[in-house]
């Protein structure tokens, strides 16, 4: 395991990453996808022809207990999702579960690696028949299943057991980093990232869901339609996720993101995930207000820092679907 952790601008051509905080919650059964449309932001219908959605879980209030990202692996839905996140979804999805004809678990048969990089299609290219992409972004070869994660930097997710992620990785001979460059690339792609603490804090369109296709207006009814609803056709939210930069800083999730005022500073945010890097540049996913000014000064509280907002590879003034 390499233990360097370098900046966006520093990362390889190619490299692996070992997923360990990163899981599923599964589905299986003959009502698997009855039930999930019920429960979930994205229209579950259209996985079998799009085989990868991005989605979110909410409760009643349209709060959002996992953003996940939605595949068929061998039968079983898989709600690929930060381990953080899956308890408290894992559980609500149980409890309404009872009544339908699905086994609902979370998953401890497969193991999880990244493969990403510049070079990474070339590298999958070198090891596997046929690599996903933007058209087939979910592949099966053997026992394994590939996922290919569009955004600013070419990813891939390998699903399989321990042993043969561990023979893939020889066999790939890249340098492989912790988890925590993986929460990077999420940071810099603008896909929400749960910790336990802000489970059920935020609506969909807060975390950006309706920016990376994560939200279906027209499937009809779900836990939590009526907020999601309201948010997008009255213009009711008024906050964003942001992806920030900042050098020489320190910074923690559940910190306070503070903005300028004059010459006062004013609580703007709350700080999702954090990346930092060895050379002291530290990325932050924040949620702050949605009209926020490039302009603005950013800081977390109480420190001297200078928070700079980072472009993301989508448009937030998406149209619904």
């Amino acid at each position: 395991m390499n233990n360097e952790l370098p900046s966006f601008d520093e990362l390889p051509a190619v490299f692996a990453i070992s997923l360990d905080n990163l899981g599923a919650i599964t589905l299986a059964g003959e009502e698997q996808i009855k039930y999930l449309q019920g429960q979930v932001t994205c229209d579950v219908s259209t996985l079998d022809q799009k085989k990868l959605l991005n989605g979110a879980h909410c409760n009643a209030k349209g709060k959002v207990f996992s953003a996940f990202r939605l595949i068929d692996r061998q039968g079983k839905f898989f709600l690929i999702q930060p381990t953080s996140s899956i308890e408290q979804s894992l559980a609500e999805l149980k409890k309404f579960g009872v009544f339908a004809k699905v086994e609902i678990a979370h998953d401890s048969e497969n193991a999880y690696l990244a493969i990403a990089g510049k070079q990474a299609t070339k590298k999958m290219a070198d090891i596997f028949q046929q690599v996903p992409d933007a058209q087939t972004p979910v592949v099966q070869e053997n026992t394994s299943t590939l996922v290919y994660i569009a955004g600013n930097i070419n990813r891939y997710i390998i699903i399989d057991n321990t042993e043969t992620l561990a023979e893939l990785s020889a066999t790939f001979d890249l340098p492989i980093y912790n988890d925590s460059v993986w929460n990077l690339l999420e940071i810099t792609a603008g896909f929400p990232q749960l910790a336990q603490q802000y489970v059920a804090e935020y609506v969909p369109q807060m975390l950006n869901l309706q920016a990376i296709d994560g939200i279906s207006f027209t499937k009809g009814c779900y836990l939590g339609q009526e907020t999601v609803a309201r948010m997008q056709y009255l213009g009711k939210n008024k906050r964003a996720l942001f992806a920030l930069a900042g050098k020489d800083m320190a910074a923690n999730i559940g910190d306070v993101i503070e903005k300028k005022l004059g010459e006062n500073w004013r609580k703007a945010g709350d700080v999702l995930a954090v990346y930092q890097a060895d050379n002291k540049q530290t990325y932050l996913q924040g949620v702050l207000a949605n009209d926020i000014d490039n302009e603005t000064e950013l800081r977390i509280k109480t420190q001297n820092s200078n928070l700079t907002i980072q472009s993301l590879p989508y448009k937030l003034n998406t149209e619904t679907e």
